[in-house]
C-alpha cells in the first residue's frame, strides 16, 4: 500500500511540474438573449475539437485563452440553440446574439454509443439529467432524481442507501445494473452493492447523469444486463470558484416511528483554474439525520432462507418471527424441549408426553430494528481532482472520491453498515479521440454487522438457549398443571424464560450488544471485509483515420481481491481470493443514407479466469423518415459473470448458509457426496446435485420512436422483448446427515447459486412526453411496464417490478419578476406486486408519493433559496419488503454560486 501511495504522489508531482511556454491568445466576448437583450449567464464556451472551455458570468461575459488562431468557439446552454463562431483574429469583436430555442430532444448524450449525439438521434433508449434539473429538483439528494425517469425502479434500504435499476430487476444490491462515476465502476467489490449514494460525488460537483436502460454489456462489460447509469462530475477548468449549499429540514413529523428530528445536508465545492494548463477542485458533503425505521412486524414462516408471511403475533404464536424483529429467528421444536425435561425428570415423562398443543416450534424473544440498529445516519464525503493539460488536446486527471458513514442495508439480512469506508482513486489521460485510465476501489466494512446474527448471539450471551428453553418448558408444564389455557401457559413460560432480559437501550444491553457486534463472524456479527478492485481500461476513436465509418475500439483488465478473513467469503486470513477479468470491444457506425439511415454494430469479448469467454454483439439502426422524427431498432446482448458473492460467498445468515457456486464450497459442506433436497417438493423431493454455474446472458430486441412536434412536444416511446439464457438465481436445499429426507428441523439449510434450466423471458414498454406550456412551464408524463415470464418453479428471479408505474410532473425553471422564481412538482405511482429477495418475500402494496419544491434565484449574490419536500403528503410507503417505511422530509436550502 505504501508503494501505491508513493507512486500516486510521484505522478502528481510529475503532472504539477510540467509547464508550457506557448503564447496563449486571450479572447473576450459577451452573450445576450436575442429576444430580450439581457445577458445570458452560465453558457458553456468551448473550443471545438479541444479540451479548452469556460462559462459566461452573470453579465454574460466570458474570457478564454486559446493557443493559436483560427479556432471555432461553440456556445451551448439549456433552453438556447447551440451556436458556433469562427474566430480568426484576437481583436475580433465577439458579441453573440444567443437564440432561445427548445431543449426538447436536443441534449447531447455520450452513453448510448460512446460518442456525442443528440438524445433525439440516439440508437437506443437513454435518459439524461442535467445541472439545471438537479438545481431545481424536488429531491433532498440528487441521487433520487433517477426515480422520476421512465422505466426506473428504486429500492431504498435507508435514507442514504438507494439502488436504481431498469427493465425490472431491482434490489438493494443489483449486480445486473452498472453504475459508473467519472468512468469508475462504483460497485463495492466484496459487498456487491453500488456505493454511489454513499461515497460518489457531492451534489455540487455533479454535472450530469445519463441513464442507459436495458442491455449495455457490448460497451460497458459484465453487469450491464439491465442498464448503466453514468454520473459525470464538473470540470474545474469550466466550473470555477467557491460553491456551497446549506440544506436543513425535519423528518418524522407525525411521531409514527420516532420523534420529529432534524435533517442536515451541507456541501461545499471549490475549483480554481491556476493557468490555462492547470486546474484543481475539491469538495465535501455531510448528511446527518435519524433514519427511517423498518417496522414491518408481520409474522414470517421461514423455510431455509425462504419463507412466506403468515398470520400471528408474539402474543398469539409461540413461534412468532417478525420481519423486522431480530433474534427471534432462533427456533426449536417444543416437543424436543419437553422430551429433554422428561428425560431429566423421569416422573414427568408420561405427563409430558400427554401434554396438548406441543407439536410446534418455539422461538426466542427478539428485538425490533429501532432497538438494535443505530438510528443516526451519517454520510461524509471528500472528493478532489488535479487536471493538467499536457497539450491543447490531451488532459491528465488525478482524482479521488472517499466516503464514510453509518446506514442500514438490506441483503440476505438487514445489515448495519457502521463506519463503512470506501475510496476510489484514478489516474486518467484523455483527449477528444481517446482515453486511458487506471483506478482502484478500496473497501473497508468498518464495524458493519449482521443485525440478525448479532441479535441471535446477543440472546445467547445474556442467557444461552439451553437454559432459556429449559426454563420455558418447566414454566409451561407448571402453568398447564395449574389449569391455565395453552395460550396463557405459553405467555407465562415466555415471561419466565425472559426474566433478566436486558431492556433495549439499557447500559447492560449496550454492553453485551457491543461485545457481540464487534466479534467477527461466526462468533459475532462483524464483517472484516477489506476487498479491493483494480481496473485499467482505454478507448480510441479511429474515425479520423478510417474515414469511411465511425470506428471505436477499447479494452479493459480488472482484478478483484476478496479479503474478508472468512467472515463473508471462503477466504482465509492472509490468503485473499483473486479473480482476474479482461475484455475488448469494437464499434462501427455508418450513415448508409445521408440524414435518413444510420447503422451501428458493436461487439465485445470478455473472459473471467473461472469461466469461459463471452462474446456480446449489438446492432442498431436509426431511421429518419422526416426531420425530427426518428425510429430506432436494436438487437442488444449482454452477459454477466456470477458476482464475487455468487462465486465465493460463505455466510451463515442464521436461518441457513449462503454459499457460492465454486465447487470448493460444495466440497467444504460435503454437498457433493451428500446433496441436499428441494424443501418445496418434500417429502418426494429429488436430490439437487452439483452443476457447474455458467455466466448469464440476455438477448433483447427493442423498437422505439422519438419526435419533436412544433418545438413544443417531445415524445419518446419504446417496447422491448428479452430472453435470458442460463439465468442466475438462488434456490434453497436442505441436507440431512443421514442422506435421506427427514424432519425439516433436523436438516441443515443452504442457499445455492444455480442457472435456470429454461429460458426466462422479459417484456416491457414505456412512453413519455414533455410539453412546453405558456410562461415557461413544462408538463411531463411517463408510463412504463415490465413483466417476466417462464420462471421455473423453485427459482427466485428477484424481478421485483410493478406491472405499471407512472410519473406526472410540472416544472418551471424561471418565471415571475426577471424569471427569478422556479417550481417543480412530481407525482409518482406504482402498482403493487410480489416482491422477492433473500431476506423476505411477499406482496408489496401499491403506493404513490408527491415531491415538490419552490425556489427563488438571487442573481446579484449568485444565490438560490429553495423550499422543498419529498413525500409531501407524508403517506408512508415501502420500496421493498423488510425495508423502512418512508415518510415526509421537509427542508429549506441556501445555495451559493449554483446559478
Amino acid at each position: 500500500m505504501k508503494q501505491v501511495r508513493h507512486r500516486v504522489l510521484f505522478f502528481a508531482a510529475l503532472l504539477l511540474s510540467l509547464c508550457s511556454f506557448a503564447q496563449n491568445i486571450v479572447l473576450n466576448g459577451t452573450l445576450r438573449n436575442s429576444l430580450t437583450g439581457e445577458p445570458v449567464p452560465s453558457v458553456s464556451v468551448s473550443v471545438k475539437g479541444g479540451t479548452t472551455g469556460t462559462f459566461t458570468n452573470e453579465n454574460g461575459a466570458f474570457r478564454i485563452q486559446v493557443p493559436s488562431l483560427p479556432v471555432t468557439l461553440v456556445f451551448s446552454s439549456v433552453g438556447f440553440q447551440s451556436q458556433e463562431l469562427d474566430v480568426t483574429s484576437a481583436t475580433q469583436t465577439i458579441d453573440i446574439s444567443f437564440q432561445p430555442g427548445t431543449s426538447l430532444g436536443q441534449e447531447v448524450v455520450v452513453s448510448a454509443s460512446r460518442v456525442p449525439e443528440r438524445i433525439l438521434e440516439s440508437p437506443v433508449s437513454v435518459e439524461r439529467v442535467n445541472t439545471a434539473t438537479i438545481r431545481n429538483a424536488p429531491a433532498a439528494n440528487y441521487y433520487d432524481l433517477v426515480t422520476n425517469l421512465k422505466g426506473v425502479d428504486v429500492v431504498a434500504s435507508s435514507l442514504t442507501f438507494r439502488t436504481p435499476s431498469t427493465r425490472g430487476f431491482v434490489g438493494s444490491g443489483n449486480t445486473r445494473f452498472n453504475q459508473l462515476v467519472d468512468g469508475m465502476d462504483n460497485q463495492a467489490p466484496g459487498l456487491n452493492f453500488s456505493v454511489g449514494s454513499v461515497i460518489g460525488l457531492t451534489e455540487l460537483d455533479v454535472d450530469n447523469m445519463e441513464l442507459l436502460p436495458g442491455a449495455s454489456s457490448a460497451l460497458y462489460g459484465s453487469g450491464g444486463m439491465n442498464g448503466t447509469l453514468l454520473i459525470n462530475s464538473k470540470n474545474p477548468f469550466r466550473y470555477q470558484g467557491l460553491s456551497f449549499q446549506v440544506k436543513t429540514g425535519v423528518m418524522h413529523l407525525d411521531d409514527r416511528t420516532r420523534e420529529a428530528s432534524p435533517y442536515y445536508n451541507w456541501s461545499l465545492r471549490y475549483a480554481k483554474k491556476v493557468s490555462e494548463r492547470f486546474a484543481y477542485k475539491f469538495g465535501t458533503e455531510l448528511i446527518q439525520a435519524k433514519d427511517w425505521v423498518s417496522d414491518d412486524y408481520r409474522n414470517y414462516k421461514r423455510l431455509g432462507t425462504n419463507g412466506s408471511i403468515v398470520a400471528g403475533t408474539r402474543e398469539t404464536d409461540p413461534n412468532y418471527d417478525g420481519i423486522n424483529v431480530y433474534g427471534d429467528e432462533t427456533s426449536i421444536p417444543f416437543r424436543t424441549v419437553l422430551n429433554g425435561i422428561g428425560a431429566a425428570v423421569p416422573f414427568l415423562t408420561d405427563y409430558v408426553a400427554s401434554l396438548p398443543g406441543t407439536n410446534i416450534n418455539v422461538s426466542r424473544t427478539g428485538y425490533t430494528e429501532n432497538e438494535v440498529a443505530n438510528p443516526n445516519t451519517i454520510n461524509f464525503k471528500l472528493s478532489g481532482a488535479l487536471h493538467y493539460k499536457l497539450t491543447d488536446k490531451i488532459e491528465a486527471v488525478l482524482a479521488g472520491n472517499w466516503g464514510t458513514g453509518n446506514t442500514v442495508y438490506t441483503g440476505s439480512q438487514r445489515y448495519s453498515l457502521k463506519d463503512l469506508r470506501v475510496g476510489q482513486y484514478k489516474l486518467e489521460l484523455n483527449s477528444d479521440k481517446w482515453f486511458v485510465r487506471a483506478y482502484t476501489t478500496q473497501e473497508n466494512a468498518g464495524e458493519s454487522h449482521n443485525l440478525t446474527i448479532t441479535t441471535q448471539l446477543f440472546n445467547e450471551a445474556w442467557k444461552p438457549s439451553t437454559a432459556w428453553y429449559q426454563q420455558y418448558g418447566f414454566a409451561y408444564i407448571n402453568a398447564v398443571q395449574a389449569g391455565r389455557s395453552i395460550d396463557a401457559a405459553h405467555a407465562i413460560a415466555r415471561a419466565t424464560a425472559d426474566q433478566g432480559r436486558p431492556s433495549a437501550g439499557s447500559a447492560e444491553f449496550k454492553r453485551i450488544f457491543d461485545q457481540v457486534r464487534k466479534r467477527p463472524i461466526p462468533q459475532g456479527g462483524l464483517f472484516l471485509d477489506r476487498s479491493d478492485l483494480y481496473v485499467t481500461e482505454g478507448q480510441y476513436n479511429l474515425t479520423s483515420a478510417v474515414k469511411f465509418a465511425e470506428v471505436i475500439v477499447g479494452g479493459n483488465w480488472r482484478r478483484y481481491v476478496l479479503n474478508s478473513e472468512g467472515t463473508l467469503f471462503a477466504d482465509k486470513v492472509g490468503e485473499p481470493i483473486k479473480i482476474n477479468e479482461y475484455g475488448a470491444y469494437i464499434q462501427v457506425g455508418k450513415e448508409i443514407i445521408k440524414d435518413v439511415l444510420k447503422l451501428t454494430a458493436s461487439g465485445r469479448y470478455d473472459k473471467n479466469q473461472y469461466f469461459k469467454g463471452r462474446f456480446t454483439p449489438r446492432v442498431t439502426a436509426v431511421l429518419k423518415p422526416a426531420p425530427d422524427h426518428n425510429i430506432r431498432l436494436s438487437y442488444q446482448t449482454a452477459y454477466r459473470f456470477p458476482s464475487t458473492q455468487q462465486q465465493w460467498i460463505n455466510l451463515n445468515v442464521g436461518t441457513g448458509t449462503l454459499i457460492g457456486s465454486n465447487i470448493s464450497l460444495w466440497e467444504m459442506y460435503n454437498l457433493l457426496d451428500n446433496p441436499g433436497y428441494a424443501p418445496e417438493a418434500l417429502p418426494n423431493a429429488q436430490k439437487v446435485t452439483y452443476k457447474e454455474v455458467k455466466p448469464e446472458s440476455v438477448a433483447a430486441m427493442e423498437a422505439g420512436y422519438r419526435t419533436v412536434i412544433n418545438k413544443k412536444l417531445f415524445l419518446d416511446v419504446y417496447g422491448y422483448y428479452g430472453t435470458y439464457q442460463n439465468f442466475l438465481s438462488r434456490r434453497d436445499v436442505i441436507q440431512w446427515a443421514s442422506g435421506q429426507p427427514g424432519p425439516i428441523n433436523e436438516g441443515v439449510g443452504f442457499s445455492i447459486v444455480v442457472n435456470s434450466p429454461e429460458k426466462v423471458k422479459t417484456i416491457g414498454w414505456g412512453a413519455g412526453f414533455e410539453y412546453l406550456l405558456p410562461a415557461n412551464f413544462v408538463l411531463g408524463v411517463n408510463l412504463s411496464s415490465d413483466q417476466i415470464r417462464d420462471v421455473p418453479e423453485g427459482f427466485r428471479a428477484f424481478f421485483n417490478a410493478p406491472k405499471l408505474r407512472s410519473v406526472v410532473s410540472i416544472a418551471n425553471s424561471g418565471f415571475g419578476p426577471s424569471d427569478r422564481l422556479g417550481f417543480t412538482a412530481a407525482w409518482r405511482w406504482q402498482e403493487g406486486f410480489f416482491f422477492e429477495n433473500d431476506f423476505v418475500e411477499g406482496d408489496l402494496p401499491a403506493y404513490h408519493t408527491v415531491d415538490a419544491s419552490f425556489n427563488i434565484k438571487l442573481p446579484k449574490v449568485k444565490s438560490m433559496v429553495k423550499l422543498g419536500a419529498t413525500n409531501l403528503l407524508n403517506q408512508y410507503y415501502r420500496t421493498a419488503l423488510g425495508n423502512p417505511s418512508i415518510g415526509g422530509l421537509y427542508y429549506v436550502s441556501y445555495a451559493f454560486n449554483v446559478l
